[in-house]
């Protein structure tokens, strides 16, 4: 090898030149979930994680945005009658544009650091979407994002993006089959050849669990509770099936609003009411699953029953949650290592390894088609 050779090769590992897995730039992936949002970069992995929350004064004309994120979720229930806690995105997609956008605004200048923001906007943006999504949805997301900036926009379907984060093959002609639940929707996918062979969105996930909670407690007990008091309960006492003697016997006080006195009250609950009050909702995940079975390739099926199903996203940590999937589908599965983070990998591995290189290709958002 020749002197300058030699000299070429220092000077490409020196800089990343040479290794087609890295990148120094700020593209950026963002998983844009109606409950909490997280942004990588392709440089530092994922350096934000935060409620998808914005405090907006309405008092102001135009209203004036006062926090975003962990600030304006401490904020819900809590705010005068000018203020509002919003939460701008409803299963999975942008509900109020203004809001959304300047939401992702502020969390790609915080992941960036002002001075970068200001001097250096994201060349790349690749953004995880529900499979289910419609063309509106997918222009308000796309446009956003380029109103902040990028320069190239992919919108990735989630279960594409989740399945690559929890490292699954889906470049190979096997099937892999996830099962993402977020906070708003539901992904179910079976992947091959980088590709979606069959899948369903179904916008019933977290967000209606906690609703089934705060239904519950206000028709069984009359007790008035907050969103993020049900979160809680869901968090501490939710299970999808029976659990060990000692967990079955857990309880929890909560405090919320008597509606027949109208006065703070608080009483105990248990892991099984929990439970009862959650399986309308779980029984319509695991149909979903049974529904996208029913629909794949008998090859692909093959795979899926010998490799089993992977389960990400914040639904896979409510207790004996694989469990109950496995015993209604007869179909072996597994947790992701790091479920909650699985599509915001997801697109920080689209970023920086070349294997994705087609999905990158396909999944580009031209806005020109929708002008």
């Amino acid at each position: 090898m020749s002197i300058f050779s030699d000299f070429m090769e220092m000077l490409g590992q020196g800089f990343g030149f040479l290794d087609t897995k890295k990148s120094a730039t700020n593209d950026m992936g963002i998983d844009l979930g109606t409950v909490n949002t997280l942004v990588c970069t392709a440089s530092k992995g994922v350096v934000l994680r935060e409620p998808s929350v914005v405090s907006v004064d309405k008092s102001q004309n135009p209203p004036l945005v006062l926090e975003v994120g962990l600030a304006a979720r401490d904020m819900i229930g809590r705010t005068p009658e000018h203020i509002q806690a919003i939460r701008p995105l409803r299963d999975g997609v942008i509900a109020e544009f203004e809001w959304a956008e300047e939401l992702m605004r502020r969390f790609i200048e915080k992941s960036l650091g002002d001075k970068v923001f200001m001097q250096s906007r994201p060349g790349r943006i690749v953004i995880g979407l529900p499979s289910g999504v419609t063309e509106v949805e997918r222009r308000a997301v796309g446009n956003a994002a380029y109103n902040n900036g990028a320069k190239i926009v992919n919108l990735v379907p989630e279960p594409m993006a989740a399945a690559i984060g929890a490292s699954m093959p889906v470049e190979t002609p096997y099937g892999s089959m996830i099962i993402d639940i977020g906070g708003g929707t539901t992904e179910i996918a079976v992947l091959s050849l980088n590709g979606i062979v069959v899948s369903k969105s179904l916008r019933i996930a977290g967000d209606e669990i906690n609703t089934n909670i705060q239904q519950y407690l206000k028709t069984k007990h009359s007790l008035s509770i907050g969103e993020r008091t049900a979160e809680e309960i869901k968090i501490r006492l939710g299970s999808a099936c029976k659990l060990s003697k000692d967990e079955e016997l857990e309880t929890m006080e909560i405090r919320g609003l008597n509606l027949a006195s109208g006065l703070p009250d608080s009483l105990m609950v248990n892991v099984p009411e929990i439970r009862d009050c959650l399986m309308p909702t779980l029984v319509k995940m695991v149909e979903g699953v049974k529904a996208t079975l029913e629909i794949t390739p008998p090859e692909l099926a093959a795979d899926i029953k010998e490799r089993g199903i992977v389960l990400a996203g914040g639904g896979a940590l409510l207790r004996g949650m694989d469990r109950f999937i496995t015993e209604h589908v007869e179909v072996p599965v597994s947790i992701a290592e790091d479920p909650l983070s699985c599509v915001v990998m997801g697109t920080e591995r689209l970023l920086t390894d070349t294997t994705y290189e087609p999905i990158l290709t396909a999944t580009e958002y031209d806005p020109r088609h929708y002008s």
